[in-house]
C-alpha cells in the first residue's frame, strides 16, 4: 500500500486533537528540479548577488559584499574597495540605541547617498561632452533637475551645488517648486535654466518675471497657448522682459503607462497650429526675440535610443522652423525621458527597464539634434534635459524590517489514531463519500485524485461547519488532512508572508498605484542560501498593503527564516530588507494611509573613518503627533482631554496615574511604527515606579531611545 494511503488515516484524530510528532514515510514524488551540484554546492555572496539581479540593477553603486552584506559604492566605478560602505552597517549605526552609540532612529529608514547624487551628475555631464566632443557638434549640454521628483531640501541643494560647476538648473512645475527653486539657484550657476512648467496663473508667471529681475536665468514655458497672454500683460506691468519656451506637442510617443503624456493626444503642449498663433502674435507685440526654447517629453523611462531619436529628430524640424520663423532660438530642451534599470534585465520591452546606457543615450540625442540642424543649416542650440529620475533614483535606500512570518502549519499527526471512525461518522454523506474515494484514490496511486477528492472533502466540512453540524475540532482537523496531503503530493503552496514594519502606501505608493516595481533584497545574511519563499505584507489594514510582484517576473521573494519570536534568529536578528532605486517620487507621493507618516532619514557621506562613513544629518520620522496634525487634531487639546479621564477614572490619583498619563503623552512623541516591548512607555507605566519617567504635560518631552537588543520581542496584531 503506498505511504500517502497510510497516512491517509492517520491524518485525523478525535478530540482532543493533542498532535505529536509522527515518522511515517511520504510517497516517493519527485521533488522540484534542482540541480545536484547546486543543491550540494557551499552558498556564497555570488549566488546571491546572481539570484536577485543585484549587478543588474545595481551597478556600478551597489554590490554583495564578502560578509553578505549589501555594499555601496557611493562613486560608482571610481569608488576604491576601501570606500565601499557596508549598509548594515549604517542600519546599525541609525538604529541602535545612544547608549551603544548609535543615533537611536526608529525604523523603517531612508538612507541617502549624497556622493551617489554627485556621481550621477558627473556621469550625465560627462556622457554629454563626450558625445559633443566626437561628434563635432558646436554647442554645449546643461541640465535641469526636475524639483518633482524629490522636493527633499538637501537633495535639491546637493543638486545645485553639485552641479554648479556644470551651469546645471532646476525646473518647476508648481509655485511653490518655483520660489524653493529661486531660492536655491541663488546659490547655483549663474548661466543654470529655472524652466517655469506647468499651469500657470497670474501670480506664477509674476514669480517667474520676478526670478528674471533677480537675475535668475529664468525661461517661461508655454504649456497652453492662452498663457502668452498672461505673460504679455504681466511683462509689461512688471517692466520685465520675458524669455519664453514653447512646449511642443509631438507626434512621437512611446506605448506603455508612462508614455502617456508624450502625442498628440497629450495632457501638456502646443500642437503645431497653436504654435504658429503664438509665433504670429509674439510678432504682433515686437516679442518674437524673446522665443528662445523649444521644449517637448516623450514620457518617461524611454525604452530605446531609437524611438528617443525619433522624437528628438521631430523636435529638431520644429526648432530649425523656429529660427525660420524669426524666433531667437537658443535652447532644445530635450525633457525627461531618461529611464533606469529597475530590473537589471536591460530590456526595451518593459516599464521598469531600458535597453541603453548614460552615454548611448547622449550620443542619440546629440546626434540626432546635430543631424537636423545641418541639414537645415542652424546653428547647433545648447541641449537641456529635465532628467529627474536617472539623477536621483539611485541615492536612495528605504530600510526596513521584517518582524514576523506566517504560513500554513505544517500538519503533525499521532503516533497512533484509535477512533478514526469517530471523525468519520461526523461527517455527512457526501463528505464520507469523499474521504473513502480519497483514501481509494491514495492506496492506488493516483495523486490528482487525491487532490480533488481532499478539495471537496474540505469544501463539504465548511459547509457542514457553517450549517453547525460539525465542530471546529473536525474541521481543524480537515484542514490538516487537506494540507498533508497536497504536503505529500508536492503542491502545497511554500509560500509565506513576511510581515514588514512599513506602510507600503507611504514608502512604496508607486507600487500600489501604478505597478512599479523596485528591487527588493536583504540587505545582509546574503552569504547564506535563502531557506523560503515570502510575499511581504505591510502595517496597513488594507487589503492592497502588500508586495506580491517582484523584479524579473516573480511573485514571491527568496527570503532568510526568521526565528519563533518573530525577528530573526540570534546571530542575525534583526532581518533587514532593502528597497533600492526609489529615490524619485515615493516621497512626495506618499500619504497618510492609517496614519502611517513617512521614514526616519539619515544622510550618509563616505569618509576615511573606521567604516568609510559619516552621518551627516539624521531626521527621525514624524510622531503619532505630527501625523495627527496632518488630519487636523490637536495632539496637545487631545492628551489633556485623555489626562482629565485619568484623573477622573484611575484607580487611584497617585504616582501610578501620573505615569500612566506620562505614558499617554509620550505615545504622541513616538512614531506609528512597531517597535520593540521594552520601549513601550504604557508598559512601563503599569509596572510602578520601577518604569516611571516624567514626561512634561507642555512639551511632550522626546521619548525614551528604542532599545535594539537582540533578543527583544515584538508585539504584532494583524487587523
Amino acid at each position: 500500500m503506498p505511504a500517502l494511503a497510510c497516512c491517509v488515516d492517520a491524518a485525523v484524530s478525535p478530540p482532543p486533537y493533542a498532535f505529536a510528532s509522527w515518522n511515517s514515510t511520504l510517497p516517493e514524488i519527485p521533488p522540484p528540479t534542482t540541480p545536484a551540484s547546486a543543491a550540494t554546492a557551499a552558498w556564497t555572496p555570488a549566488h546571491s548577488a546572481l539570484m536577485y539581479r543585484v549587478d543588474g540593477w545595481g551597478a556600478p553603486y551597489f554590490t554583495v559584499n564578502s560578509n553578505g552584506d549589501v555594499s555601496v559604492r557611493p562613486h560608482g566605478v571610481n569608488t576604491l574597495p576601501h570606500q565601499e560602505i557596508d549598509l548594515l552597517k549604517v542600519v546599525k549605526k541609525a538604529s541602535d540605541p545612544k547608549s551603544l552609540g548609535g543615533l537611536g532612529l526608529q525604523l523603517p529608514l531612508v538612507v541617502r547617498f549624497p556622493d551617489i547624487l554627485k556621481n550621477r551628475l558627473e556621469s550625465l555631464q560627462s556622457a554629454f561632452d563626450f558625445a559633443i566632443q566626437s561628434q563635432g557638434y558646436e554647442a554645449h549640454y546643461q541640465g535641469v533637475y526636475p524639483v518633482k521628483c524629490n522636493q527633499d531640501k538637501f537633495v535639491v541643494e546637493d543638486i545645485v551645488k553639485f552641479g554648479s560647476g556644470f551651469r546645471f538648473g532646476l525646473e518647476a512645475g508648481s509655485k511653490p517648486e518655483l520660489l524653493l527653486a529661486m531660492s536655491c539657484l541663488c546659490n547655483g550657476s549663474a548661466e543654470g535654466l529655472l524652466v517655469c512648467n506647468g499651469f500657470k496663473d497670474v501670480e506664477y508667471i509674476s514669480l517667474a518675471l520676478v526670478a528674471r529681475k533677480l537675475h535668475l536665468n529664468t525661461v517661461i514655458v508655454l504649456e497652453q497657448e492662452e498663457e502668452l497672454d498672461t505673460v504679455i500683460d504681466v511683462s509689461k506691468k512688471l517692466g520685465v522682459r520675458p524669455v519664453i519656451g514653447l512646449r511642443a506637442k509631438l507626434r512621437t510617443k512611446h506605448s506603455g503607462h508612462f508614455g502617456s503624456t508624450s502625442g498628440e493626444k497629450g495632457k501638456f503642449g502646443l500642437t503645431t497650429t497653436q504654435i504658429l498663433r503664438v509665433v504670429k502674435k509674439l510678432g504682433q507685440y515686437e516679442m518674437l526675440d524673446c522665443l528662445q526654447l523649444l521644449h517637448f517629453h516623450i514620457g518617461s523611462q524611454i525604452p530605446s535610443t531609437s524611438l528617443l531619436a525619433d522624437g528628438v529628430g521631430e523636435a529638431a524640424q520644429i526648432y530649425s522652423e523656429l529660427v525660420r520663423l524669426g524666433a531667437c532660438m537658443r535652447v532644445i530642451d530635450i525633457g525627461g525621458g531618461l529611464g533606469i534599470d529597475y530590473d537589471g534585465s536591460k530590456s526595451q520591452d518593459s516599464d521598469v527597464s531600458v535597453s541603453y546606457s548614460l552615454q548611448e543615450y547622449a550620443s542619440a540625442v546629440v546626434a540626432a539634434v546635430r543631424l537636423v540642424c545641418d541639414r537645415k543649416g542652424v546653428k547647433h542650440p545648447i541641449i537641456c534635459s529635465e532628467s529627474g529620475r536617472a539623477i536621483v533614483s539611485h541615492h536612495s535606500i528605504l530600510v526596513f524590517e521584517a518582524v514576523s512570518a506566517s504560513s500554513h502549519d505544517s500538519p503533525q499527526f499521532p503516533s497512533s489514531a484509535p477512533g478514526i471512525e469517530y471523525f468519520v461518522d461526523q461527517l455527512g454523506d457526501d463528505a464520507r463519500a469523499d474521504y473513502r474515494n480519497l483514501s481509494a484514490a491514495a492506496v492506488r496511486g493516483e495523486y490528482e485524485s487525491c487532490l480533488i477528492y481532499a478539495e471537496q472533502l474540505k469544501q463539504r466540512c465548511v459547509e457542514q461547519f457553517k450549517e453547525g453540524s460539525l465542530g471546529m475540532e473536525q474541521l481543524a482537523a480537515v484542514d490538516g488532512l487537506c494540507e498533508f496531503v497536497s504536503k505529500a503530493i508536492g503542491v502545497s503552496d511554500p509560500v509565506q508572508t513576511y510581515h514588514v514594519n512599513l506602510s507600503v502606501f507611504t514608502s512604496i505608493p508607486d507600487f500600489w498605484g501604478i505597478g512599479q516595481l523596485f528591487p527588493i533584497v536583504p540587505i545582509h545574511r546574503l552569504d547564506e542560501r535563502p531557506a523560503v519563499r515570502g510575499i511581504l505584507s505591510d502595517l496597513t489594514c488594507d487589503s492592497d498593503g502588500k508586495i506580491n510582484k517582484f523584479i524579473g517576473g516573480e511573485s514571491s521573494l527568496p527570503l532568510h527564516k526568521l526565528d519563533s519570536n518573530g525577528g530573526g534568529n540570534a546571530e542575525h536578528a534583526p532581518y533587514y530588507l532593502g528597497m533600492f532605486l526609489g529615490g524619485a517620487y515615493e516621497e512626495a507621493l506618499g500619504g497618510v494611509h492609517n496614519l502611517f507618516g513617512g521614514p526616519s532619514v539619515v544622510r550618509v557621506s563616505q569618509s576615511n573613518g573606521p567604516h568609510s562613513f559619516a552621518v551627516t544629518r539624521a531626521v527621525p520620522g514624524p510622531s503619532c503627533g505630527d501625523v495627527l496634525r496632518v488630519m487636523q487634531y490637536e495632539p496637545e487639546l487631545m492628551f489633556q482631554t485623555l489626562k482629565h479621564r485619568i484623573e477622573e477614572f484611575a484607580d487611584d490619583g497617585g504616582s501610578s496615574s501620573l505615569a500612566l498619563a506620562n505614558g499617554l503623552a509620550c505615545s504622541f512623541n513616538n512614531m506609528p511604527y512597531l517597535a520593540a516591548a521594552s520601549s513601550c512607555s504604557l508598559t512601563a507605566a503599569a509596572a510602578g515606579n520601577g518604569g516611571y519617567y516624567y514626561c512634561s504635560d507642555e512639551s511632550f518631552a522626546s521619548s525614551v531611545d528604542a532599545v535594539g537588543a537582540e533578543d527583544e520581542q515584538w508585539s504584532y496584531c494583524i487587523a
